[in-house]
């Protein structure tokens, strides 16, 4: 399990320290990812985010390992070499609301159909993972040249799912919600998740059966239909 957040964020900087129901943000995701059995656990950050969030880490069972800021690709390469794991389950720590359920479904999925890079459809973004081989990642970090390629980890092996088996896997009908969002990324993302943790948080993580009934119920009428603002 190898989580990223950083505090320097462009559009909504420190989110990870945003606060819900007396948590902060990045305390949700790792209360949520520590229901998952792995051997490894570890927060990737950098030089500037690591004091203020090795603290939450550490209080959640996390180790903490510093890499290159902008180079996100090469902070997972090298975490990959440092901690020996052969396959990754990545998260960020920007979605409070990571299901570990739709996680632990899809390693099974990604596991069975011997895949190098997958993740869910139609799930709300900011619930889901992605599952990718160690060997995989290792290969896009030699090889990736473009700057969005290296702060976006995932995204040379997409580009290239010629070369790499590549699941994008219809997830559960009873999760699917493609319209919805759940990451935080800005304030409306950080008043939505206010709205909904203080009617669903009751001291444990909340998980995505909970999370999608809660936006039928809440959200639909806010959605724009496809081509209009």
């Amino acid at each position: 399990m190898l989580l990223q957040a950083r505090l320097h964020s462009h559009r909504l900087p420190r989110k990870a320290l945003i606060q819900l129901q007396g948590l902060s943000v990045l305390s949700h995701v790792l209360r949520a990812l520590k229901q998952i059995p792995v051997a490894v656990r570890a927060l990737l950050t950098d030089d500037r985010s690591v004091e203020a969030l090795a603290p939450i880490a550490g209080e959640e069972g996390f180790s903490v390992f510093v890499g290159p800021e902008e180079d996100v690709l090469a902070r997972y390469a090298r975490a990959v070499g440092h901690y020996g794991v052969r396959r990754i389950i990545r998260a960020t720590g920007d979605n409070p609301l990571v299901s570990a359920r739709a996680a632990q479904t899809l390693l099974g999925i990604h596991q069975r159909e011997n895949y190098a890079l997958s993740h869910f459809l139609n799930n709300p973004l900011g619930t889901g993972v992605e599952v990718v081989e160690a060997w995989a990642l290792l290969e896009a970090a030699e090889r990736a040249q473009d700057p969005h390629e290296r702060e976006h980890i995932t995204t040379f092996l997409y580009r290239h799912a010629d070369s790499y088996r590549v699941g994008e896997i219809p997830c559960p009908d009873d999760w699917a919600f493609p319209e919805a969002r759940v990451t935080l990324d800005t304030e409306a993302d950080y008043a939505l998740l206010k709205e909904l943790f203080a009617e669903l948080y009751d001291g444990r993580p909340i998980e995505i059966d909970d999370v999608v009934d809660w936006l039928k119920r809440n959200t639909l009428s806010r959605i724009a239909p496809t081509g209009q603002e």
